[in-house]
């Protein structure tokens, strides 16, 4: 029944009755309501300070490698990836280290790395940019089936020309060229007309073309 159908006395009395009854549980609502605002204020706080300390140790990476000091620019990583783990400049300092190592030939080294970025990049852009890296290395250590699994982990709308690429270059280590032919015109097709992979590609394709009427 509506509060209005009471007098004034009656309608006291029900307020009060309802506030005893049910008083105990809005209070507490409230109460669990401003932990959860003043929490998460908290958190978002200490998430900002995380980030703020990660940017400052990875500029201390790129600074240290910039100085010819690798050593140096690697306990800055290792510290990242220990106490920094979830942060993106983790990622991006393990990156690094990742492309040092291919520069150096440690390719096994360089895989492992990519492996951690991978696992630990929560932005989807970072995630495809460092599987591509990674396929790129199991390529080069001749692990073209790896390779291949590893493009296949990639949204379809990242880095289309050059994950199109790198699977067509998969493709032909594996002797598909029929379906290396589809990945290099895909290629082609997410690149702009001033590309200047297109010139690349277009070798590749002519490669293919020669290679298959040579086979046949």
């Amino acid at each position: 029944m509506a509060f209005d159908e009471y007098d004034k006395f009656e309608q006291s009395e029900l307020v009060q009755k309802w506030l005893r009854e049910n008083g105990l549980s809005i209070v507490a609502g409230i109460a669990i309501g401003l932990v959860g605002i003043f929490g998460w204020q908290q958190w978002r706080n200490h998430q900002a300070r995380n980030e703020s300390s990660a940017a400052q140790i990875y500029k201390l990476a790129q600074v240290a490698n910039a100085a010819g000091k690798p050593a140096i620019a690697s306990q800055f990583t290792d510290q990242l990836m220990k106490d920094y783990e979830k942060s993106t400049y983790a990622v991006f300092a393990v990156s690094d280290r990742a492309k040092q190592q291919v520069q150096a030939k440690q390719l096994d080294k360089a895989e492992a790395s990519l492996a951690w970025a991978e696992s630990h990049a929560t932005d989807p852009v970072l995630k495809s940019l460092t599987q591509v890296r990674m396929a790129q290395v199991e390529l080069a250590r001749d692990n073209a089936t790896g390779a291949l699994a590893t493009l296949d982990r990639i949204p379809a709308t990242a880095y289309q020309g050059l994950a199109q690429e790198l699977r067509g270059d998969v493709l032909v280590k594996l002797g598909r060229a029929e379906d290396a032919r589809k990945a290099y015109q895909a290629a082609l097709a997410a690149l702009n007309e001033q590309a200047p992979q297109r010139g690349v590609l277009q070798m590749k394709l002519d490669d293919l073309a020669v290679a298959g009427k040579q086979g046949a």
